[in-house]
């Protein structure tokens, strides 16, 4: 009895390191919600379980991150439309303008539906989410002005290395080219990519004001994005600890959310007096040429849901 008290004790003492990479800079809202979530697992854990925050790409690529969380050697993770590679409702974060605000976006995530593609991303693809982060509409960088699909005319345009993406955009007339976020600063500066779509706040720290001058405002996309843990890690957590990350993963939502919507237009001034120029676009036009593309491009178990939310 005394060495199972001791063996207990030792168990409750151990100490856990979560290593948790992602792509954004050190001024980027998520990685400042993701600092946040750490301070408050420690407290809650009186610095049993740590975590260790990695920007920048900096601990790997998402894909390799995703990889790595199933394989036991990464832990933890923002990520986000890219789980549809493994989980196909995943492509439901970010849909070609099937969300026409945040709060309809909201109303999707925390609900019935919302429950449904974590549940199968869990199953699939061995990630939990833990909490989500609003994400910018994402926006059409150039070196012109691009109005209309028409405009596009073949353009090299940078897209995640996601199929929905792929077909959307060579729907609309652009040439999609699957990248890794962290290579599309020097391709957009040698040529090989003629420009990029991401929210303002990777815009701007991703310095692209550098090497674009226009930013299209297609808002083409409004998404959300997962804070996610290893299944397998999850599974090692007792029920107690569970519940702590969950409370400042709540935590860590609650931040990121006030801090990005005061972000947003100081965000948007920050790279106007950079030189960029905003462009008001037809977005009705982009939006009528990439539905029947977005809706053939997801899996076959998700259509009905997806032409139900393009109907709304």
């Amino acid at each position: 009895m005394a060495l199972s008290a001791v063996m207990a004790l030792s168990a409750q003492a151990q100490e856990m390191t979560l290593k948790l990479g992602h792509l954004a800079n050190e001024a980027n809202s998520w990685h400042k919600a993701s600092l946040l979530f750490g301070e408050e697992v420690a407290k809650r854990t009186d610095g049993r379980i740590k975590v260790e925050v990695y920007p920048n790409d900096s601990l790997g690529r998402e894909v390799d991150l995703i990889n790595g969380m199933q394989l036991g050697t990464v832990e933890m993770t923002i990520t986000g439309e890219t789980l549809q590679n493994w989980a196909p409702m995943a492509a439901m974060l970010a849909l070609p303008y099937a969300y026409k605000s945040l709060e309809d976006m909201d109303r999707v995530a925390s609900g019935e539906i919302g429950k449904q593609i974590e549940e199968q991303i869990i199953e699939r693809a061995q990630v939990r989410p833990l909490a989500y982060f609003a994400r910018g509409p994402r926006n059409l960088t150039a070196n012109r002005a691009i109005k209309a699909p028409a405009d596009l005319n073949g353009m090299r345009l940078r897209v995640p290395n996601v199929p929905l993406f792929v077909d959307a955009w060579s729907a609309m007339g652009a040439q999609p080219l699957p990248m890794a976020f962290s290579e599309v600063f020097t391709s957009l500066q040698n040529g090989t990519l003629d420009g990029q779509e991401n929210p303002l706040a990777l815009i701007q720290s991703a310095s692209f004001n550098e090497v674009q001058t226009h930013v299209n405002l297609t808002e083409h996309v409004r998404s959300w994005i997962y804070l996610t843990i290893a299944e397998q890690t999850w599974s090692q957590l007792s029920e107690e600890d569970q519940g702590h990350l969950m409370e400042a993963a709540k935590i860590a939502q609650e931040f990121e959310r006030k801090q990005f919507l005061s972000d947003e237009d100081a965000i948007r001034a920050d790279l106007e007096k950079k030189g960029m120029t905003f462009v008001e676009v037809d977005q009705q036009a982009f939006a009528d040429a990439s539905r029947d593309a977005v809706i053939k491009s997801v899996d076959e178990s998700i259509r009905p849901t997806v032409e139900k939310l393009f109907a709304q």
